[in-house]
Parts: C-alpha cells; structure tokens; sequence
C-alpha cells in the first residue's frame, strides 16, 4: 500500500512540475507578447480593424476649345443588401413597400424582388446585390426606399461608389482624347496630361463594423484629396464633326482599310479636328489607332512639296524651267520612274509638273540639281524636322525615315526616289506640319493639342504656340510655291475640287505601299492642303489606305472630296458661316456680364446670384469670385442651389450646387 501511494505521489509531484513548467513558458509567452511583441500584435490587430482608406481625388475634365465637354469623371455606384441588419419587426413591415419601389425603378415584378429578399432573410446572407451603374441621382432615390432609408445598421443598405470616365457628347476624336492605361494606342491626352487631370488623393482611417462595412473614425493623419485640373483642348467639336463624317463617308464609299484626317489652325498650330478610323470586321468603321500620329509611311507625291522649295530657294531652277518627260519613264541605276499617264507629258515647265505630279519631271529637277551634293537637299528636310518626331505630348509618335547621305541607308537611287517620296516616311501629321508653314507665310509651328490647364476658372498654365522653323525659305520662293499650290486645284491633279467661289491649295497623292512584295501591294491616297487660298486659316490632310481600286485609289478622288467637304461646310454652309465669331461673341458677351456683376456687387452688400440653368463650370467660376466656397455634385449643368437667390451671405459660406 505504501509503495502505491508513493507512486502515486510521484506522479502529482510530476504533474505540478509540469503545471509550474507550463505555466512559466506561459508567463514567458504573455510577457514576450506585451512587451517585445506588443508593438507587432497591436499593429496587427488594428490593421485587421482599422484601415487607411484612400479618398480618391475628383479628376480633372476634358474640355473642347468651345466649351463643351469631351471627358468628365461622375460617380457610379452599386448597391447590395444586408438582410441580417434589419430588425424581424422592420424587415415584415417594409418588405412589400420596399420590393414595390424597387419594382417601379428596375422594372422587374415586386413579387421577383420580395422573393429575393426573403430568401436573403432567411439564408442570413449580408452581401445580396441589388443593383450596379446608378446615377448619383438615382443612389440618391433609391435611398429615400422604405427599410433602405434607415441607413446601413439598421435598413441593411449598402453602397460602393466608384468613379467612371464619360464622354458627355460621344466618343469625339476618341484616340487623341485618349485614356490611362498600359499600352500604346490608347496613350492619348487623358495619359499625357494625367500628372495635372488626376490630382492627389487624400486618404482616412476608416474601421470595420461588418463584412465589406466601414465607418470613418477621426484620426489626426486624415489628408483631404486635391482635386485634378481641367485641361483645355483645342478640338472644336463642330470642325471635328464635319471632319469625322466627310471621312467616314469616303472610307464606306470606296471599302477601305483605314485612314485619318487632321484640321489645323494654321496661325497657332491648334488642332481643331482628328478623326481615325479603322474597319472591323462588319465593315463598320471606329477609331483604332492614331493614324495620323502613329503611323509613319511612304508620303508619293505629297512629299513632292520639299523638291519644289529647295530647287527653287537654292536657284536650281525656277517654276520656268522645262524638263522633257521622256515618254513618262526614266531610270536610274536600272529602276524605272514612271508618270502615272503611263506617257508622259512631253516637255513641259516646272511648275506644271507639279500641278500634274509628274514623277519624271521632279525628279529629274531634284536628280540634276543635287547629285554632286545630296547633303544640301538633305540638309532642308532635316531643317524643317522631318528626320524626327514632332515631340507631341500624346505617347506613340512614329518616327521617321530621312536617309542621310554617308549612312548604310543611302544608295544610288536614294536621291531620285526621295523626289516623288519613296525611300523615305513621315507620319500625315509632319506632311501636315509641312504645308501649314506654306499657308502661314513660311513659319511653322508645332501642332498644339492643350490650350490651356485650368482650376475652374483660374489658369494654372498656357500652350503658346511653338516655332519649329521662323522661315522656310525666301518670300520669293513661298509666293511662287503658293501660286502653284493654288494651281494644282484649279488646273492640276486636284482640279476636281476646284470651285470658283472659293479658293482652296494643295497637292494629291497616291503612293504604292508594300511595293516590293507585289502580293501585299495596295494604294494610300492623300490630299494635303489649306484653305481660303488667298488669307489661309486652316490646313487639312486626308490620308486612305487600301481603297477597293475598282472603284478607285487616286488621291484626287479618294482623299481630295474629303477636303473640299471640309473646306466648304466650314466656311460656306449656313450654320458654320459666322461659327467661330459666334463663339468670340458669346464669350465677350459673357464675360462682360459677369464683370458688370462683379462690379455691382461690390457696391452692394453680398447677394446670392440665380444660377440655375447655368453650366456648371460657369456658375462655380461666378460664385467662387464673389466669396462663396462651392461644393459641387454631378456634371452638367446647374438643378439645384443649396443657397437662395436674393439672399444675403458672409464671405467664405458654402454653398452646395447640385448638376444634371
């Protein structure tokens, strides 16, 4: 007996030696974690609890140059159901009501809707959808339901809100207006602005009370968002419209691949209108890429334009002198330039090789003018920046091709057949860029996309229009190139479009693309120009790829009808007569009532202003300068006031304006 109660007692005795044991590495442990680890767990357990939520900053909008809104950020948002949060008693006494008013806006039964949510009650499901894509108008409408109007705790609403890019009236110039995201096409101004359209975002601790819930709590490193600035395009949606039909037109007419046009403004280098299109598929036609930027090729005989100036700046020949066609072919090194006659034009001048684009003719002149000295005509294209990118803002440039004398791109056949342009490529925008500085009396100025970045009204900075070359040759040279220019319409290759009620310059072309693989061969059509011819206010160019040639692929008549349309709905048509001296009008009149007000008031005491009806930038930019801080919700144009009319108010008072 004796010796089992010594067994027995051997076994307490371990059993508390192994309680005391546990209990130290216990002790151990708790102090480990309060005082070494603290810091680690309580980090943990607040990151678990209590976040720091980012307050995304509003982005900045995307304005024409007359005003209207071509890209704007709104709210969106989504709305599920927490079918526990509801008392037994609220859910019983509001479901019918509340499935009827979501009947009524979603258009489904109020018996589908009432199911749902039984289902959800007795499921115990917390996170049942609703529904996605409100308004901040209708999230607003939805809120005032029966049981949703208690809020989230106690109604089981629950709301996500995100932001969303619009385009208000379409997708205008939709590649040049662009978005942000990864890869190259879709780089347009929304991604080369984005440092100034996007803002800063702020950020708030926010905590969790349940699934996907988060309430805001008061924490001294809580930053407000800095909102983006609007950024000022020169696009005027009314060129852009005209432009983008007269295109659309012609690629259904004749089935083509793709092609672009680009209007500028030929004083400032503003673009007013870019259209790109690209054929699906269906044969319908939408913007794919940024042709008239990205897309760097073989010019023809558009590039024809460069021979003109150099030999007659350098006093290698003047618009006089003859050149023998030779039954339209002639070679060099034994390849073959041939006239498109398929026979020449027997001994004609300068001049009226290029009003007929003579490919023998031009470059013959270019070939016996610099075949000692290819550098010096090689010298004048790198001199107008042709052998580089133009340095646009908007991501994908093409780059160019000059060959450079002494460089294992030149040949024999370099200088001849850069002459009818082959051998060598630009994009439309630098053949643009070209012509522009003939019509702006020598001087050429960079294409400009952003007028201006603005905060409200408040400019934060100004585009100025940008010299590339101050003069590309003599006045004597650029008096009788515009003459010629001018000819090309009225008797040359471009006679098509010639009307004698308004003048219009320019050159056509057509050039071979894949020529050296006969099986990819197809036509590029162009027609590059400006117009009035006499006092030139826009410069245009059409380019078309891979028209059907049953029906045709002459420059003249596939690209050329483009620019006449062009030409004479903007300045001939009713509606567009008086179209930018309506808008100068609009703007001084503007500004002179809202100067007149200001005025006023500061003689009076501060009174609140009517701004109902008012665009919503206009009546912040009013409001703002006489004292008011202003809170905005929506887009558009001004619904509501939180403050009103007629009424009295203190410096810095807020008031809330609601836009639709």
């Amino acid at each position: 007996m004796a010796i089992e109660d010594k067994k027995i007692s051997y076994r307490m005795y371990f059993v508390a030696v192994m309680f005391f044991i546990m209990a130290v590495f216990i002790l151990i442990k708790l102090n480990n974690i309060q005082w070494v680890e603290g810091n680690y767990y309580r980090k943990l357990g607040k990151e678990r609890t209590v976040k720091n939520f980012p307050i995304p900053a509003n982005k900045g909008n995307v304005y024409s140059a007359d005003g209207s809104l071509l890209a704007t950020s709104i709210p969106e948002y989504t709305i599920y159901f927490d079918a526990v949060a509801p008392t037994s008693e609220l859910f019983k006494e509001n479901i019918q009501a509340l499935s009827d008013s979501l009947s009524v806006m979603f258009g489904k039964s109020s018996g589908h809707y009432q199911a749902k949510l039984q289902k959800a009650r007795a499921n115990k499901s917390r996170y049942v959808f609703i529904a996605k894509k409100l308004s901040y108008t209708e999230h607003m409408r939805l809120k005032t339901f029966p049981m949703f109007n208690k809020g989230a705790n106690k109604g089981g609403l629950i709301i996500e809100q995100k932001i969303v890019r619009e385009h208000p009236i379409g997708l205008v110039a939709k590649r040049t207006i662009g978005y942000e995201r990864s890869n190259e096409d879709g780089k347009g101004l929304e991604y080369a602005f984005r440092d100034y359209l996007n803002g800063k975002n702020g950020h708030r601790m926010m905590q969790k009370i349940a699934k996907n819930q988060w309430k805001p709590i008061s924490d001294i490193n809580e930053k407000d968002p800095q909102d983006g600035y609007d950024i000022i395009s020169t696009i005027d949606v009314y060129i852009q419209d005209i432009a983008h039909h007269a295109l659309l037109k012609q690629l259904e007419h004749y089935s083509a691949d793709h092609g672009c046009v680009v209007v500028m403004e030929t004083k400032t280098g503003h673009i007013k209108a870019i259209s790109n299109l690209g054929r699906a598929n269906d044969g319908s036609y939408y913007e794919t890429q940024n042709y008239a930027i990205t897309e760097s090729h073989e010019p023809g005989s558009t590039f024809k334009l460069v021979d003109l100036i150099a030999v007659l700046d350098d006093k290698k020949a003047d618009t006089s002198t003859v050149y023998d066609s030779k039954g339209g072919r002639i070679e060099y090194y034994g390849r073959s330039v041939k006239d498109s006659n398929g026979k020449g034009y027997g001994k004609i001048s300068l001049a009226r090789g290029f009003e007929l684009s003579s490919n023998t003719v031009l470059v013959q002149s270019v070939y016996d003018s610099y075949k000692n000295n290819p550098k010096q005509f090689v010298d004048r294209i790198n001199s107008y920046g042709l052998n580089k990118p133009l340095g646009l803002p908007i991501k994908g440039e093409g780059k160019p091709v000059i060959p450079q004398p002494g460089t294992n791109r030149w040949s024999g056949v370099a200088l001849p057949w850069m002459a009818f342009g082959y051998g060598l490529s630009v994009t439309p925008l630098q053949t643009l860029t070209l012509y522009n500085a003939v019509a702006n009396d020598g001087v050429m100025v960079k294409p400009i996309f952003v007028s201006e970045i603005k905060e409200w009204n408040k400019t934060i900075k100004k585009y100025n229009t940008e010299v590339i070359n101050p003069k590309i040759c003599s006045q004597e040279t650029l008096d009788k190139v515009q003459a010629v220019l001018e000819n090309v319409v009225k008797r040359g290759t471009g006679s098509k479009l010639y009307s004698k009620d308004f003048s219009m310059a320019g050159k056509t072309g057509t050039a071979q693309v894949n020529y050296k693989d006969k099986s990819k061969l197809y036509y590029a059509s162009s027609f590059v120009g400006y117009f009035p011819a006499d006092e030139p206010k826009y410069s245009c160019i059409i380019v078309v790829h891979k028209p059907n040639v049953a029906a045709g692929y002459y420059g003249a008549d596939v690209a050329g009808p483009v620019f006449k349309r062009i030409a004479q709905k903007i300045f001939t048509d009713s509606p567009s007569t008086n179209h930018v001296k309506n808008i100068d009008a609009k703007v001084v009149s503007q500004e002179k009532s809202y100067a007149e007000y200001y005025k006023k008031v500061e003689k009076e005491e501060r009174i609140v202003p009517n701004v109902k009806g008012m665009e919503g930038m206009d009546a912040v930019a009013l409001l703002e300068n006489l004292g008011l801080k202003v809170k905005v919700i929506g887009v558009g144009r001004v619904k509501k006031q939180s403050l009103t009319s007629g009424q009295a108010f203190n410096k810095n008072q807020t008031i809330i304006i609601e836009l639709s």
